[in-house]
C-alpha cells in the first residue's frame, strides 16, 4: 500500500496480493484516524461479503473467486470502545456484468485498489445493540 495525505483527504493505493481491511487498518492507525468516510474501486480475485439477517442477528457470508471489478467500496472508519473500527460494504462485477455485494468481510486485491478516505474531525464510537444484533453508532 502507498498513499498521500492532502489536508483531511487521503488518496491510497492497495497493491496486488494485499487485503483491504488489513491495509485500511494499518493506514488508519498510522494516521491516527478516529472518524472518516471511505470510498473506492479496483479489482479482486477473492472476496467474501455478508448479508445480515435481522431475524437471526448474524451475517451470512458469500465467497467469490475469479476476476471481478470492484464497482464500489463504501463505508466508515470510526471507533468502538475507543479502539479502531471499520465498516465497509463492497460490490463487485464479473465478466457477464453480474454484480454481487454486501458487508465486506475480506478481499484480496488482484490488480489494484484506489481509495479516497475523507478524515472527519471528531469521534463517533460504537456499541453493540442486543436488540438489533450489530454494532451501532453511539452518540454522546
Amino acid at each position: 500500500m502507498d498513499y498521500k495525505r492532502i489536508g483531511n483527504t487521503i488518496i491510497a493505493r492497495i497493491d496486488r496480493g494485499e487485503e483491504i481491511h488489513e491495509q485500511v487498518k494499518n493506514l488508519a492507525l498510522k494516521e491516527n484516524i478516529k472518524l472518516a468516510s471511505v470510498q473506492g474501486l479496483g479489482a479482486t480475485n477473492n472476496f467474501t461479503v455478508g448479508v445480515f439477517s435481522p431475524k437471526d442477528k448474524k451475517y451470512y457470508p458469500n465467497t467469490f473467486t475469479g476476476d471481478f471489478e470492484i464497482v464500489s467500496i463504501i463505508g466508515t472508519i470510526n471507533t468502538m470502545d475507543g479502539e479502531y473500527y471499520c465498516h465497509l460494504h463492497m460490490s463487485c462485477g464479473n465478466d457477464k456484468g453480474e454484480v454481487f455485494g454486501g458487508h465486506l468481510n475480506e478481499a484480496t486485491i488482484s490488480v489494484t485498489c484506489e481509495l479516497v478516505i475523507n478524515v472527519i474531525d471528531g469521534i463517533v464510537d460504537r456499541e453493540f445493540s442486543d436488540e438489533i444484533g450489530i454494532n451501532l453508532y453511539k452518540f454522546d
